[in-house]
């Protein structure tokens, strides 16, 4: 098998495993409460363990994750309807858009990101007029620390385009985005970044995603909003 054969198979199987859990939200959306609150989004959404860091919370909130990993703005709002719609919330938080900044094949289009992210507002919108939406801020990298099993080609391939440059401009843009369609834009981000400005390297296992350190830092942010 060739490593071009090789990578379209991993890619077959990546989208079917997409594709079931989106199957598996359909499932458990008919057994949710409907008017609660909603986390959608790409891994950085489906990694954060909420449930567990609620649970320090004197007001339990009842709280749907339908984050799924790899996802990029446009298979979001192509799932719009069992990740978010469906479960029809009186809260969204919503992060999505990093994937499509640091795409596969190295060519990150800000306006289609944009556009694709312009597109998923409206349709909440339409639908969920009540909605209270929180559009998250993107979380910073660190593309610096030497990370289990990560060699330096690895290295650029993963922090070619997902730069912490590219992230505070894509940040402004979606806050100007989310503001245009009447929804708060929250930067969670407090106490994530060493004195660079990059994610801290005890928070994360590869510059990207976070452990539960890290999420209870945003979470310690983000609990006055729920």
């Amino acid at each position: 098998m060739t490593q071009e054969e090789f990578d379209e198979m991993m890619e077959i199987q990546w989208q079917r495993e997409k594709e079931e859990k989106v199957k598996k939200y359909s499932i458990l959306n008919t057994l949710a409460l409907k008017g609660q609150t909603v986390l959608a989004g790409s891994s950085l959404m489906e990694f954060f363990p909420v449930n567990e860091l609620q649970q320090t919370l004197e007001k339990q909130t009842v709280i749907y994750n339908r984050g799924i990993a790899g996802y990029v703005t446009r298979e979001l709002l192509e799932a719009l309807e069992v990740c978010v719609l469906e479960l029809a919330p009186s809260k969204l938080f919503i992060n999505i858009g990093t994937n499509d900044i640091s795409s596969a094949d190295g060519e990150y289009e800000p306006g289609k990101l944009l556009a694709n992210y312009n597109e998923i507002l409206t349709r909440i919108g339409a639908r969920l007029p009540e909605c209270k939406v929180y559009v998250m801020a993107y979380y910073p990298v660190n593309a610096k620390a030497d990370f289990p099993g990560m060699d330096e080609e690895m290295r650029e391939n993963y922090f070619r385009t997902r730069t912490n440059a590219a992230l505070l401009e894509a940040n402004r843009a979606v806050e100007a985005l989310a503001l245009g369609h009447g929804y708060q834009f929250i930067n969670v981000n407090e106490g994530l970044m060493d004195a660079e400005g990059n994610l801290k390297e005890e928070y994360t296992m590869d510059g990207v995603h976070m452990y539960a350190n890290g999420y209870a830092v945003v979470f310690g942010n983000l609990k006055k909003y729920l």
